[in-house]
């Protein structure tokens, strides 16, 4: 009799198993199906129903002035249009920045097209970007964000940077807001007016009493009508003056066969033309000749080479 009952209650918990089992599988095909009955507009309110709506508030001529703790003043930062949402950072077009030493002097006076402030009093600029030094002197750039901050000035993104003589590419930017001084980051390319161009890395820019210096100390490549020019120890040019060192071992080479070798190249741009000018050893090669000379005189526009001092030739 003991053990009817016992089959009895074995077979009860068995069915309250099964029974259960089968109306947990029926809830969660219930739940599914449901929801997936649903128009695509009702899903898709319902993925947003808890979503906050950003909140929006728009300041035309938009202006604000900021102080350090012992009231002294930062900078003054105007806009055409100032636009805030919430849990984003403050957008700004037609920006224009002035800031101040501590002595209350006006310092480097920035302008762009576009840019956003966030809580910490980052500002990044973007598009076409002006920074005008203390003393006049004028950069332009065009980049996807320039960073502000602190009278610190930096860009880790692409740049393309407008100059008087000169444009330039570069991979980023540093400059001091109190300084005349700039670091162009990266691998740089330099396009001169006259069509002339130079590839390096890590080029240094100082406009310190307006002597518009531009260095760089990396491996270095000019190219200019059909002339190529390798350097190995950098460069030095005076944008004033229009002349272009070429430091440490040269190579030149036509694209005709003929190579220059020499040490520390200039070309001289200032009359209008192109003179290459070295007072090293140079050794000029091709196939059927080979000269060495202490001097090298080359005019490049009328074709001219001078080769004097100690001139040694062997011809084929």
């Amino acid at each position: 009799m003991g053990f009817f009952q016992t089959k009895k209650i074995q077979s009860f918990i068995i069915f309250i198993i099964a029974l259960i089992s089968i109306l947990w599988i029926f809830q969660a095909n219930f739940i599914t199906s449901s929801f997936l009955d649903k128009s695509p507009s009702e899903v898709e309110d319902y993925n947003t129903l808890n979503k906050d709506k950003p909140y929006l508030e728009k300041i035309d001529n938009f202006s604000i002035k900021e102080y350090s703790n012992n009231q002294v003043l930062l900078h003054i930062i105007e806009a055409d249009a100032y636009t805030s949402y919430k849990n984003s950072p403050v957008e700004l077009e037609t920006i224009n920045i002035t800031t101040f030493d501590e002595f209350q002097k006006e310092g480097l006076k920035l302008k762009s097209n576009r840019g956003v402030i966030f809580e910490s009093g980052i500002i990044h600029l973007a598009g076409e970007v002006e920074i005008k030094s203390s003393s006049g002197i004028s950069h332009e750039f065009i980049t996807d964000r320039l960073v502000y901050d602190n009278g610190q000035i930096n860009s880790d993104t692409d740049i393309f940077y407008l100059g008087e003589e000169a444009n330039i590419k570069a991979e980023g930017m540093a400059m001091k807001m109190d300084s005349e001084i700039m670091n162009l980051n990266g691998n740089v390319e330099i396009i001169q007016e006259s069509g002339a161009t130079l590839n390096s890395i890590n080029l240094f820019i100082d406009n310190t009493l307006g002597q518009k210096k531009y260095t760089g100390k990396g491996k270095t490549i000019y190219r200019s009508n059909e002339n190529i020019i390798h350097a190995d120890n950098g460069f030095d040019i005076n944008m004033n003056s229009k002349q272009t060192k070429l430091l440490g071992n040269v190579t030149l080479n036509n694209g005709l066969g003929t190579s220059l070798t020499s040490y520390n190249l200039l070309v001289d741009q200032s009359n209008g033309g192109e003179i290459f000018k070295s007072n090293s050893a140079t050794r000029l090669q091709s196939k059927t000749v080979d000269i060495k000379a202490n001097n090298m005189h080359y005019d490049v526009i009328n074709k001219k080479l001078k080769l004097t001092d100690d001139v040694l030739a062997i011809y084929e």
